[in-house]
């Protein structure tokens, strides 16, 4: 059973002391009595938890409640004054990116000096180099002194650095709100990879809501102390009640029957590639595209362009709330094949399905067509998203005696922008109506 085990906490005590001033330490080192001019402060007492292999796990607690100590102990950045913390697997911890970087070292040179650190020989790192350039996607900068970054291209790399030495166990503290939308998409995809892998996954982040998508089980500190261990879900409910108490938020009454008019915009004049039979792969020039994207498939079908129409603007920049869209999709068969499924689906940031179907899900339509041959898919929605980015995957398999096989599946292939929907929250606006009534009696009377 002990060797299922990927890090045990026994009685983790951790005391620091605090001094009023420099002028304090330096008196209490010198004094020839050993005068304590320091206050105690414990930031973990007695922490015991065990966490199994393949677990993801989230860390949930009040600021200074003791998490990033917790988690420094257990990546030996600090010791315990009391306990012990035993770790079976190669650890990569997200804590403060780049921490170890030189200003004066380029990405690259850090990027080799960062896998040293961690035990990495240099030819292995420099194997990695190209996968790690590419997700940091930072250009040019890549072989430029670190001091000329900025914060953002600073992150970028240090979390490449850190994602790209293939642990055992991953540990992330509030690391994933790095950088733009795309980028926490790719973290967050690169995350979802080693959940996939079956690796040990150990997250403290407040956003329960992520939590609750991708944690087993959560443990909840609350002034140094554990008081709570178990499903995620009871965990978050309990990391709410230290954070709220039982008080319930006012709620008021709002009427949403009216229906929100949607935006005009241009009309794009000019030939639409989309509607002619040529298929080059056009992809790259649509303005929501993502260089980004994840690709797989045989090729025996290249999807090779698509379009967004909302009224009479196409690729808008912002699709409005509730309005009517129209993904149009232009597939080029090089093989002839019947029965190819289709299928679309809206992503959030952290790899969250909103909605999605296919051909299969749906029992149909199928597309057939001959080797050469492009078809053009339209699907049309009315919007309820609420408001924020998100990404849209496209794809197609086949189907043929119970079994599928990839065609083209592009995953993240565009970035959708979505307008604020106002009076609601999370992913979906459900139009709901509120309507009060008093009870007299026996009776019902409308407000």
């Amino acid at each position: 059973m002990k060797s299922e085990v990927a890090i045990s906490v026994r009685d983790v005590t951790k005391k620091f002391r605090l001094f009023s001033s420099p002028k304090e330490r330096l008196i209490e080192a010198l004094h020839p009595f050993r005068k304590q001019y320091h206050r105690e402060f414990w930031a973990l007492q007695g922490v015991s938890f065990d966490i199994c292999r393949g677990e993801i796990i989230g860390i949930l607690g009040r600021n200074g409640s003791g998490k990033s100590t917790l988690l420094q102990i257990i990546c030996s950045v600090m010791q315990p004054t009391h306990g012990e913390v035993v770790v079976n697997g190669r650890i990569s911890a997200l804590l403060e990116l780049g921490a170890g970087f030189n200003p004066e070292f380029t990405g690259r040179e850090n990027v080799i000096l960062n896998g040293a650190i961690m035990g990495i020989a240099r030819g292995e790192m420099l194997r990695r180099m190209h996968e790690i350039e590419a997700f940091a996607d930072i250009g040019e900068f890549f072989d430029q002194p670190v001091k000329t970054y900025s914060s953002g291209m600073y992150v970028r790399v240090a979390f490449a650095a850190a994602i790209h030495v293939d642990p055992e166990i991953l540990i992330v503290d509030e690391a994933l709100s790095v950088g733009d939308s795309r980028f926490q998409h790719r973290c967050y995809q690169k995350i979802r990879a080693y959940m996939e892998q079956g690796k040990t996954i150990l997250v403290v982040s407040h956003a329960t809501d992520t939590l609750l998508r991708i944690c087993h089980r959560g443990v909840v500190i609350d002034a140094g102390r554990v008081v709570h261990v178990g499903p995620i879900s009871e965990a978050v409910t309990h990391y709410h009640a230290l954070l709220f108490g039982n008080q319930v938020p006012h709620q008021e009454t709002v009427d949403l029957t009216e229906p929100l008019a949607e935006g005009k915009g241009r009309v794009v004049v000019g030939q639409r590639h989309i509607l002619s039979s040529d298929p080059t792969d056009c992809t790259a020039s649509r303005a929501a595209y993502n260089p980004q994207e994840m690709r797989m498939g045989s090729g025996a079908v290249r999807l090779v362009d698509f379009e967004i129409v909302v009224g009479d603007m196409i690729d808008p920049p912002e699709i409005p709330e509730h309005a009517v869209v129209e993904l149009l999709v232009k597939l080029h068969f090089r093989e002839n094949l019947e029965r190819v499924s289709f299928g679309f689906a809206l992503v959030s940031v952290d790899g969250t399905y909103i909605a999605g179907t296919n051909s299969e899900m749906a029992e149909g339509p199928y597309l057939t067509a001959e080797a050469g041959e492009c078809v053009l898919v339209r699907l049309h929605w009315r919007s309820h998203v609420v408001g924020g980015e998100y990404f849209l995957n496209i794809g197609c398999h086949h189907v043929q005696a119970g079994e599928k096989t990839f065609l083209d599946v592009r995953r993240s292939l565009a970035k959708l922008k979505f307008a604020d929907t106002p009076g609601c929250y999370g992913f979906v606006d459900l139009e709901y109506v509120a309507k009060v009534e008093r009870l007299t009696g026996t009776q019902v009377v409308a407000e």
